[in-house]
């Protein structure tokens, strides 16, 4: 199981000029794959170039760019971060055609916890179809059947308009002819804390906002989406727009895996968001060719192809 794991942020503070006082440092990537024992082993790890921010401006945390995504499991979409800043990189991979589930964790830093909750904060619902075990959990996950929150919890389902078929869940894909089509979507919310929003995203653009009353903490509603015309993605989310107890976090959040729209089969394609992610590799091959750590040639060049073949892979996409 490999899975791609969104950079943290961390502030370091510092002096850059008078008007910078801030370089945000992103712990660039970490991609993990379970060996057969069970164990997990770091496929590659390293550091994303320091930036330097205007003082007071937070950095849209980055997301993994080294590697192939279409190599990876499921995407982080939560963890230790701002998860609607995770959320938005996840939105352009999957405007790249990559199908990538919701996952999410806490990693194991106790220390930490004080400041974010505690471990087993941000976590990972599967529908696994059948009698629980670890094995049709892993399976449901890469399925896309999957739900990532800290409190809310959320579901989704698609089918056009007027039809009486069933309902397409997050990880199927609603197969449709070329045209224009009408579709309508089923979401359901149950929280432990209040929310102050529920929308429907589809590539990276809130198309619904639904309705919450009395406490916000549930809601059962079928709305009618903007006709669809092209290939793309919709997932259904839930936040608050602060803390709110007894979610121990920086507001409570949860998505939906995606649900896949193919119209007439063609992929989804954004060529504005593979050049973000062209940009992003650009720098970090900058900093991975400046910098001096190596412990030898090959190890370096082994990681500058790596970076290689993975920005030939978005330069496709464009």
């Amino acid at each position: 199981m490999t899975v791609l794991q969104p950079a943290s942020v961390v502030t370091v503070r510092g002096r850059f000029g008078q008007d910078r006082t801030e370089v945000n440092h992103k712990a660039g990537v970490k991609w993990c794959a379970e060996a057969p024992n069970g164990t997990f082993r770091a496929g590659l790890e390293f550091l994303d170039v320091y930036e330097e921010a205007p003082k007071g401006k937070q950095e849209e945390p980055g997301s993994p760019s080294s590697l192939d995504p279409a190599e990876v499991d499921y995407y982080e979409v939560m963890g230790f971060s701002d998860h609607h800043a995770s959320a938005r990189v996840w939105y352009r991979l999957l405007n790249c055609g990559f199908r990538l589930p919701a996952g999410a964790g806490t990693d194991a830093m106790t220390n930490f916890a004080s400041l974010r909750g505690p471990v087993g904060l941000n976590r990972v619902f599967v529908k696994t179809g059948g009698p629980l075990d670890f094995g049709r959990f892993l399976d449901g996950l890469k399925a896309g059947r999957s739900m990532a929150t800290n409190g809310p919890l959320v579901e989704l389902s698609l089918r056009p308009r007027g039809s009486s078929g069933a309902w397409s869940e997050p990880g199927d894909e609603l197969a449709l002819p070329a045209g224009r089509h009408a579709l309508e979507a089923r979401v359901s919310l149950r929280s432990i804390a209040p929310v102050d929003q529920l929308e429907i995203v589809r590539g990276g653009e809130v198309v619904a906002q639904l309705p919450l009353a009395g406490d916000r903490t549930s809601a059962d509603a079928t709305v009618t989406l903007p006709p669809a015309s092209s290939s793309g993605w919709y997932v259904a989310r839930a936040s608050s727009r602060r803390s709110r107890h007894p979610v121990l976090d920086f507001y409570p959040f949860g998505t939906t895996s995606p649900i896949y729209v193919a119209v007439a089969g063609r992929p989804v394609r954004s060529p504005a968001d593979a050049s973000y992610f062209l940009q992003w590799i650009d720098r970090v091959r900058a900093a991975a060719d400046a910098h001096r750590g190596w412990n030898t040639a090959a190890e370096k060049e082994a990681v500058l192809a790596q970076i290689a073949r993975a920005r030939a892979v978005f330069e496709g996409l464009r």
